[in-house]
């Protein structure tokens, strides 16, 4: 064959992709806004993708399982998964089309498959949309706001209905707010429209009002006059992290439960996936979403734990900076993080080692932690230096966490990257609160020490745990299939 002859095969090739990726994008965009289903590829969102995304995502997922995965089998699944009556779910279709590959010998079609692999989703129960709060505005309360609003297609799990601020909303202040939602210089501009309604003190999110209430302590608010009831509150201002103090929440009228986006103290500690089935949303009102380098390690350190054991270990964390820091040297009630956060890497503490035992019990007194803050605004570094109990090799850690990554409880806490040029700007905007670096491990000759480096977005991935506990608390979790 000429080069050509082979170059118009690669064009045309390349042109039905295309093509195939505007009608995943559709059917896609149609089950979500349609029937509240969605779609992610093997943890990666795909509503609001464009073509190209799409046909990165599924080389990506290819290499992933080792498996021809492409966006032709996956319009073939979507197509099926269309024509069913499904309750509001989210289905990893790259998973359902890696087990059609290995399966489809046993079904006459992918129909057939589809069927058989979601039937459990008949008998799903049905979810009541929840009312939420966030009480406070800055990094975590905007991302949050962010994904609840860019997500909430037909209003079926979480609708925001109020952000409360301190300060008093006239009509500048409001701008202000509504500019620092529609534009962030980490994560790029707001996919959608944010307008400021000073007449109704509201913002107005892609055509939802959401109203922005001022007050100066919980107590006094009364959410009930703003049409909110039975609630979910979100508290992000990090300023209330007891029990005693969260229950102020709960004197509010209109508010059911509350959420702490920080450790908290006399209340549960969750890290999603890990340890959420130990409380009952039905008996506890108020929960800690711990913290972001928490979120990070433990579902890592489950993995270990679950399979190698853990007899001891340190972990140091290479944090971004954060707004607690100084911009140029001046006074700071912490030692180190007075001085300039853009020019210094700064020595600090860290509680990530002995917050995991709250979710890993097992793990209690065998981890010690530090923190090192450096200059770059988003995007951190865990290394984990562990002794295991059992020997073990590269090939058996990589194994293990693949495994974790790929199927069971830990699938949208664990990424696994495969990349050998992965740097910190390369996992800004990652979903999942662990990235797992596979060509980063060591392990001792001897086989019982392991050195395991996990990235993690410290805004983006966090507020993805916080989402995915939110929706728990609430008890708005849809069917999923992962």
């Amino acid at each position: 064959m000429n080069n050509n002859v082979l170059y118009e095969k690669e064009l045309s090739f390349q042109a039905d992709r295309r093509r195939a990726g505007v009608e995943f994008i559709k059917i896609v965009s149609d089950l979500w806004y349609d029937k509240s289903i969605e779609l992610v590829l093997f943890r990666n969102q795909l509503i609001d993708r464009n073509v190209s995304d799409i046909i990165n995502l599924h080389e990506y997922a290819g290499e992933f399982v080792q498996k021809p995965i492409n966006v032709f089998d996956s319009v073939e699944i979507a197509r099926a998964i269309e024509s069913l009556d499904l309750p509001p779910s989210r289905i990893d279709i790259g998973r359902l089309t890696y087990e059609y590959h290995l399966e489809d010998d046993k079904y006459n079609d992918a129909t057939a498959f589809v069927i058989d692999k979601l039937k459990d989703a008949k008998t799903s129960q049905e979810i009541k949309p929840k009312d939420v709060v966030l009480y406070g505005f800055g990094r975590i309360g905007r991302l949050l706001a962010r994904e609840m609003m860019s997500k909430i297609g037909k209003g079926t799990q979480l609708r925001l209905r109020a952000i409360v601020t301190r300060d008093k909303n006239d009509a500048v202040l409001l701008e202000k707010r509504a500019s620092l939602l529609r534009y962030d210089s980490i994560h790029g501009d707001f996919q959608g429209s944010v307008i400021a309604d000073p007449e109704n003190n509201a913002l107005i999110i892609n055509g939802t009002t959401v109203h922005i209430i001022t007050a100066n302590s919980p107590e006094e608010i009364d959410y009930t006059k703003y049409g909110i009831k039975d609630a979910l509150l979100i508290d992000n201002t990090g300023a209330f992290t007891t029990e005693e103090a969260l229950q102020r929440h709960m004197a509010s009228k209109g508010v059911e439960k509350v959420l702490l986006t920080a450790p908290g103290k006399g209340v549960p500690n969750i890290v999603y996936g890990v340890n959420h089935n130990d409380y009952n949303p039905d008996k506890v009102s108020i929960f800690s979403a711990a913290s972001c380098t928490t979120n990070a390690i433990t579902p890592v350190l489950k993995a270990v734990e679950d399979t190698l054991g853990v007899v001891k270990g340190h972990l140091e964390t290479i944090h971004a900076y954060t707004n607690d820091q100084n911009l140029v040297d001046n006074m700071h009630k912490k030692y180190r993080r007075g001085r300039a956060a853009g020019l210094n890497m700064v020595i600090t503490e860290t509680g990530a080692g002995s917050a995991v035992a709250k979710a890993l019990p097992s793990l209690a007194g065998k981890l010690t932690s530090n923190a090192i803050r450096v200059p770059v605004p988003n995007g951190s570094l865990v290394v984990l230096n562990l002794e295991v109990e059992k020997t073990t090799s590269i090939a058996e850690v990589n194994n293990i966490m693949k495994k974790y990554a790929l199927e069971g409880e830990l699938v949208e806490q664990i990424k696994y990257s495969m990349s050998n040029e992965l740097v910190s700007s390369d996992i800004v905007g990652t979903a999942q609160p662990a990235i797992y670096d596979s060509n980063a491990t060591i392990v001792s000759a001897d086989g019982k020490n392991i050195v395991l480096y996990v990235w993690y977005d410290n805004e983006y991935g966090y507020s993805h745990q916080v989402i995915r506990l939110a929706k728990y608390i609430a008890k708005v979790r849809r069917f999923t299939y992962y």
